[in-house]
């Protein structure tokens, strides 16, 4: 790996680091410099200023969504409501975000959200296009955006027995049970 590659990928390990740990909000350049081991130089020569660096943090976790689900499906249209399900939930259960971080991030600047956007509508059709029912891979689309979106906003209140019997549901309704 290239010197500025490597810089970068610390970089961004040590923001996405810290915005998880302290919520995006409370991320500086100064903190993510010192905990990348890097200066606050060499920090703004891979990213100007705090938007070019959130910006690029959504889009390393798309990229590595999209990475991780190219793997599981091995490029299989059709198996891949099954696969986005098993990855969703996993990442769901391994990960409690900071909502107000990120929420302030994504109020701060709003054009944070497209690439969220493109990624979505283009594993939508996708899943749409992989031959099974629309209506269930809909369901499961909305389903698993919005146990996300209560994370994010720190409003789930489903407790594990109704949310493992929803997860079932959609589970069925798409062929993988």
């Amino acid at each position: 790996m290239a010197r500025g590659a490597s810089s970068r990928e610390k970089i961004l390990e040590a923001a996405s680091d810290l915005a998880f740990r302290q919520g995006a909000a409370h991320l500086s350049l100064d903190a993510v410099a010192a905990c990348a081991g890097v200066s606050k130089g060499g920090l703004l020569y891979n990213f100007p200023n705090k938007a070019a660096l959130m910006k690029a943090l959504v889009e390393k976790y798309l990229e590595d969504f999209r990475t991780r689900l190219e793997e599981a499906t091995e490029g299989e249209d059709s198996n891949l409501p099954v696969r986005y399900l098993d990855l969703a939930v996993a990442k769901l259960e391994r990960e409690t975000p900071s909502s107000s971080g990120l929420l302030a991030a994504l109020a701060e600047d709003p054009s944070l959200l497209a690439p969220v956007k493109e990624f979505n509508r283009t594993l939508l059709d996708r899943m749409k296009a992989g031959g099974g029912d629309v209506g269930a891979i809909l369901v499961l689309f909305l389903v698993l955006e919005g146990m996300r979106a209560q994370n994010l906003f720190g409003t789930a209140i489903l407790e594990p027995e109704e949310r493992r019997l929803v997860l079932e549901r959609v589970a069925e309704m798409i062929g993988a049970a």
